[in-house]
């Protein structure tokens, strides 16, 4: 059944609204980020939650203080995290939510670092009291805090946790509702990254339509034998229902699809962009794909010293245009310019250096012109008139 059959035209269009909303904020808070919409959400809750069950095998859950969207956890994926947390601050994340599900509804900010470092121990997780640890340790609760699970009631949550006294005070509510993989089930870590990551009720139907919904690109040659298959099949009903459901254009290539926002709401990582980088890896495109070592019709090989070089020409013939602390150290700019492809799905580390999908043409920079075929626009040239003053006087 189509979910939008029974809705008006300005149901339907909320629907969507609403569902777009959730899958970029899937704690979606009436004080937070997009809070005005929950409302909506709450008067369409039926229909949102059938929508996200039938279509991606996603349970949702709506409260008239918070919605929340449970996704499958992306995998051995690593593309898919929060931009600001590294993977320690990822591990001092699990820490304190396992620290606040015995901690009550206040505590002080100093009591709190003490249980997580303790926390860290019984877990055999090395944590010393170091800069870059109280960084990762600070990325984790400033993440709490953003997502209000963790409320600042007096003083806050420094940037490098110096030593100064905070008052938190902590949603429950809110925190019984973050964790979204089956930890019970899970006998060790890899086992609970891979319980959260199974399919949904449809299986093959679930897995890919995920994946068209939640990356940027989906190609062919990284999808198992019998998804590949499926989305081959499947691609036109998928391009309309997308479309209908959640927005999203689809591009269909021969070496996958991609499915893009015309909004550029529904990402967390522009591509193009205006940073340094993002300008960079767009300009180095051209380049990188040009390369004739090829391994297959769908990837160019690239090794680190042609990314490197050409990294190199660009900053060179355009001084001024990029951000100096990139432009100063070389091998971090090449560093952020390759993590950049690789989270859009455009590249993959290989033996010989980085593997560029082919997909990225679509992307190619077109100059606004060509300098040297571009002719100067003609002169006008004043026209001396055929007549003179004396053409009008009757010589007799």
């Amino acid at each position: 059944m189509n979910h939008f059959d029974t809705l008006s035209e300005i149901d339907a269009a909320n629907v969507v609204r609403c569902a777009r909303t959730l899958l970029r904020r899937p704690l979606l808070r009436s004080d937070g980020p997009d809070g005005e919409l929950l409302s909506l959400v709450y008067r369409h809750r039926a229909v949102l939650q059938d929508l996200f069950a039938g279509l991606l095998g996603y349970r949702l859950v709506v409260e008239r203080r918070f919605a929340r969207l449970y996704k499958s956890g992306p995998g051995n994926d690593d593309t898919r995290g929060v931009l600001s947390m590294s993977p320690r601050a990822y591990a001092y994340l699990a820490l304190t939510l396992a620290v606040l599900t015995g901690t009550g509804r206040q505590t002080l900010l100093s009591r709190l670092v003490a249980d997580i470092r303790s926390a860290a121990g019984e877990a055999g997780i090395d944590a010393p009291d170091d800069v870059s640890e109280r960084r990762a340790l600070t990325a984790a609760l400033r993440h709490l805090v953003s997502l209000g699970v963790l409320q600042e009631t007096e003083g806050s949550v420094a940037q490098d946790v110096v030593p100064q006294e905070a008052l938190l005070t902590i949603d429950t509510d809110l925190l019984g509702q973050l964790v979204t993989g089956p930890v019970g089930e899970a006998s060790s870590p890899e086992r609970l990254v891979e319980l959260a990551a199974r399919p949904g009720p449809r299986g093959v139907e679930h897995a890919v339509r995920r994946r068209l919904v939640e990356t940027p690109l989906v190609l062919y040659a990284d999808l198992p034998d019998d998804q590949a298959e499926w989305l081959r099949r499947n691609q036109r009903k998928e391009t309309a229902l997308l479309e209908q459901a959640f927005g999203l254009y689809t591009e269909c290539r021969v070496e996958g699809v991609l499915a893009a926002d015309p909004e550029d709401y529904l990402t967390d990582l522009s591509f193009p962009g205006v940073s340094t980088v993002a300008r960079l890896a767009l300009l180095a495109l051209p380049d990188l794909l040009d390369d004739p070592a090829e391994d297959a019709p769908a990837r160019h090989v690239v090794s680190v010293e042609r990314l490197r070089e050409v990294c190199a020409r660009l900053v060179e013939d355009y001084p001024a245009a990029w951000s100096k602390q990139f432009t100063d150290d070389l091998d971090r700019l090449v560093a952020e310019v390759t993590e950049l492809l690789r989270r859009m799905g455009l590249a993959v580390p290989c033996a010989e250096g980085w593997s560029i999908s082919a997909a990225a043409h679509r992307w190619l920079p077109s100059p606004d012109g060509d300098p040297e075929r571009e002719q100067p626009e003609p002169v006008a040239v004043p026209q001396v008139p055929s007549w003179s003053l004396f053409d009008e006087e009757n010589v007799s």
